[in-house]
């Protein structure tokens, strides 16, 4: 059980970091013991957790007590660079160079390392999101699938997200969201967040049982894909935002 705080858009607490006021999301839990904080993955917001009782003014000050911190997780942050053509994208944990040429097909096409397209170069990066976005739900429908005939769960709907708090969510109607930027992720990155969120079809918490559940169904380690995650995660952010 968990709430968050959000002031009105004029009202919204904000820390200076590195020059720049970043935005601060405070999440009340009403397990936690402790303040915990990170940084959102493409840096447009820092997110703390805290115990139901803890005051506003304390949260931020313990923000504002990890400045330094929060500096060097912003100036890490990966640079956004122009898709066009000779600039590389990720795609299922494999680098791609994209060559763009008027002689090639408008729709993308994976050749040998390369990701080749004609069409306008205005539009590159709306084509690029657009295939990504299409290669995504194709594979994470067949992953759902998958999952869900081993959890002997029935297949849900399936919808893609464009969220940047989470990479997946299991509504209460048993519907499914998926990050769309996990296709550019290792594959068994991505699945182990469709697993994750069917997990939830059987145990909607983050109980032993549910951990336990997930560790069955799902045929990697849960372990280093988080860790991958973590490490990696925001660099999913850089092309598209």
């Amino acid at each position: 059980m968990l709430d968050w705080l959000r002031r009105a858009p004029d009202e919204d607490p904000v820390v200076e970091i590195a020059g720049r006021q970043v935005p601060v999301l405070i999440r009340r839990l009403a397990n936690a013991r402790r303040m915990t904080m990170r940084l959102a993955p493409d840096g447009s917001e820092i997110r703390i957790s805290v115990p139901r009782w803890t005051r506003t003014e304390d949260a931020l000050a313990f923000a504002r007590a990890k400045q330094s911190w929060l500096a060097i997780q912003i100036e890490a942050l990966p640079e956004a660079q122009p898709l066009g053509d000779g600039m590389t994208l990720a795609f299922r944990g494999e680098t791609l160079v994209v060559r763009h040429d008027a002689s090639y097909p408008r729709k993308p096409v994976p050749d040998d390392g390369e990701l080749l397209l004609g069409g306008p170069a205005s539009s590159l990066p709306t084509r690029l999101k657009r295939w990504l976005e299409t290669e995504a739900r194709t594979l994470m429908a067949d992953d759902l699938e998958h999952y869900c005939a081993v959890a002997g769960q029935t297949v849900p709907g399936l919808g893609l997200s464009s969220a940047k708090r989470r990479w997946g969510s299991c509504a209460p109607d048993g519907s499914i969201r998926i990050n769309w930027r996990l296709i550019m992720a290792p594959d068994s990155v991505r699945r182990s967040v469709v697993a994750h969120e069917v997990a939830h079809l059987v145990h909607f918490d983050h109980s032993p049982a549910f951990h336990a559940f997930l560790a069955k169904i799902f045929e990697g380690s849960v372990p280093s894909a988080n860790r991958w995650l973590k490490e990696n995660g925001r660099s999913l952010y850089v092309p598209f935002g």
